[in-house]
């Protein structure tokens, strides 16, 4: 008889081949809690409380004597009143063979997202589907995101077949339609099962119904699903830090193993850093072990002293990721707003944090004819598209196809801290320099050369639209600025384009790429004791803001200053004749006429243009102090 396991899984790698995870989705109605439910009751692995209460709940709703099953997952009072599922419910239960995590998700379309949480991390997705309606659009839209998150095994399970009158044609047509989806979709196991939730048909115990089926019962089926290939296939060697121990004398690395295995002794990389080490020992809570690989929860102690944060990766040289601040990505979109290109947003990937926008959504998914929609500018609510993602600080990403953990990230609103977005990672662009390069320092600390040249250095950012006046105003704050005996330098962006960027375009990954680089090198030369006056239209908030995390992740002062001269006034003034020629169609993406300038929401310093350029040289001067 089975018997409920309400404890967590196991982390210890031998034994996590008996966890099987499993999400079940398809469309409202379709029966998923009552299967849940009839399975969880038929298997004996429901408390006798829970059921007395299920059944009182079901006999004041009017059910007769008749259980309503659905109650069993449906926990929410808003579920039960509406009759449908919202959250995700997770139920633990294990038979003689096996140990289950379920995970409920729910079917309505405007709950999509809660179903990307609960299949995150499935082995496999049983995917319902009403033997009167077949296959619809949320089948569709749900068996999209299981190959997306790459579940490798598919169950679909036709239910009501009870409703269908039990007849073999309607099973066959569901598994004719699913097919067709499934071979696009590419999805490699699948197995079609024709149940009755609600009567228990096929559920644990073979139907007399369905004579002409001769294969297992959908939990039979679900205790012989082999996932040992998957969880144990060899891959890159990942452990991402999640917590620095330190005492006295002990100093260790915590995390969870997300990929290959490590051994005393091995040589390890860090990124992206680019340290390196060996491994002095691996420990668990009460003892020590040799090897460790996924899923253990370990900590690791290195021969070196170096340094290693929260949000670091250990690896191993030879197969090392990519270093990188871009990424391609299939996302489904999650926010109740659009997606924002331009707009700063939190990324999760693994233990590590960074500021990120999305920098272009390169097409949209169309669940219903799995096209791709290369028109799309956003994504709305519940929406898959393929986007760049680029981040404020470097990434070690891995492809979502070889490493699930590593290859998936998530976004967080800035203001509301939900999360807005689910990613999965198609290429983890190159780094522009190899892992095994690392920062090589000087003899001289920047207190050191500040304090021995009485000087500070800082970077004011002039943004605004072009022939705001950022030119003038940059050239007063330079030459103010050395006549007083500091070093001040103008990085000018028509300047700029003459020589470190004059490769790039003006389109939205090259304007992106030319506020790259411009503040890195400002970064360098606010490092050395200047200060650097950047004149750069930098017309996306995102981009500033990576500017912005540039400088203060080195702790360097940053100063925004926006020229908040109106559209009318520039192309009046229009001293190079460019609105003029952006008017005629000659200057595609010009600022303010073929691309949109996004003001800033809280610079430091506004200047308009009534103000004369020595008051905003002395307010601009005021707020960046000695």
């Amino acid at each position: 008889m089975a018997t409920i396991d309400q404890t967590p899984p196991v982390q210890d790698a031998a034994h996590a081949v008996d966890l099987l995870r499993i999400a079940t989705a398809g469309s409202v109605d379709d029966g998923k809690s009552t299967l849940l439910g009839r399975l969880l009751h038929d298997s004996k692995a429901i408390m006798a409380d829970q059921l007395d209460h299920v059944r009182a709940v079901s006999q004041r709703r009017g059910s007769g004597e008749a259980m309503d099953l659905a109650l069993v997952t449906d926990g929410l009072r808003a579920e039960r009143e509406q009759g449908i599922t919202i959250d995700v419910a997770y139920r633990y239960f294990a038979t003689p063979k096996r140990r289950f995590i379920l995970a409920d998700t729910p079917g309505h379309v405007r709950y999509t997202r809660n179903m990307v949480t609960g299949a995150s991390t499935a082995d496999v997705a049983v995917l319902l589907v009403d033997a009167r309606s077949g296959v619809i659009e949320q089948t569709r839209r749900h068996a999209t995101i299981s190959a997306l998150l790459g579940i490798p095994h598919i169950v679909v399970a036709v239910n009501k077949m009870d409703l269908a009158g039990w007849e073999r044609a309607a099973f066959d047509r569901a598994v004719a339609d699913f097919s067709l989806l499934a071979e696009r979709l590419e999805m490699r196991d699948v197995h079609y099962v024709p149940v009755s939730a609600l009567l228990g048909d096929n559920v644990v115990e073979p139907s007399v119904n369905t004579p002409w089926y001769d294969g297992l019962p959908l939990l039979p089926h679900l205790e012989h699903v082999d996932v040992s290939a998957a969880r144990t296939r060899r891959a890159a060697a990942r452990f991402p830090v999640q917590w620095v121990i330190r005492s006295q004398d002990y100093r260790g690395y915590a995390g969870q193993v997300a990929g290959g295995e490590f051994r005393v002794g091995d040589e390890v990389l860090v990124l992206p850093s680019g340290d390196r080490s060996r491994i002095a020992g691996i420990d668990l809570v009460d003892d020590t072990v040799e090897v460790a690989e996924p899923p253990m929860s370990v900590t690791i102690r290195l021969e070196d002293d170096i340094d290693v944060s929260r949000g670091d990766l250990l690896c191993h040289a030879a197969d090392a990721p990519a270093v990188t601040r871009d990424v391609e990505a299939t996302m489904c979109w999650m926010g109740e707003e659009p997606l924002q290109v331009g707009r700063p947003y939190l990324l999760r990937h693994a233990t590590r944090e960074a500021r990120a926008v999305v920098e272009d959504v390169r097409d949209r998914l169309d669940v219903e004819t799995l096209e791709h929609d290369q028109t799309a500018a956003a994504l709305e609510l519940n929406e898959i598209g393929r986007v760049h993602v680029r981040t404020s600080t470097p990434l070690t990403p891995d492809a979502y196809g070889a490493n699930r953990t590593m290859g998936a990230f998530i976004l967080v609103d800035l203001q509301t801290r939900d999360t807005v977005a689910a990613g999965m990672i198609d290429d983890p662009a190159p780094a522009p320099r190899s892992a095994n390069v690392v920062w090589q320092p000087g003899q001289l600390t920047r207190d050191k050369r500040w304090s021995s040249l009485h000087t500070s250095g800082a970077v004011l950012w002039l943004t605004g639209l072009p022939a705001s006046g950022k030119s003038t105003l940059s050239a007063a704050l330079e030459a103010r600025l050395v006549s007083a005996g500091r070093m001040a330098y103008v990085l000018d962006g028509d300047n700029l384009r003459h020589g470190l960027n004059g490769d790039l375009g003006f389109d939205a990954a090259a304007r992106a790429e030319n506020v790259r680089r411009t503040s890195h090198v400002a970064r360098l030369l606010a490092d050395a004791g200047v200060v650097v006056v950047v004149s750069l239209v930098s017309p996306t908030r995102g981009d500033r803001e990576l500017a912005r995390q540039v400088m203060e992740a080195d702790g360097l002062r940053f100063v925004e200053v926006w020229l908040d001269t109106p559209l009318d006034e520039c192309e009046r003034r229009d001293p190079k004749g460019l609105y003029a020629r952006a008017r005629k169609g000659e200057i595609p993406h010009f600022t303010g006429v073929g691309q949109a300038y996004e003001a800033p929401e809280s610079p430091e310093v506004v200047v308009r243009p009534h103000e004369g350029v020595d008051a905003a040289v002395e307010r601009v001067l005021g707020r960046l102090g000695s």
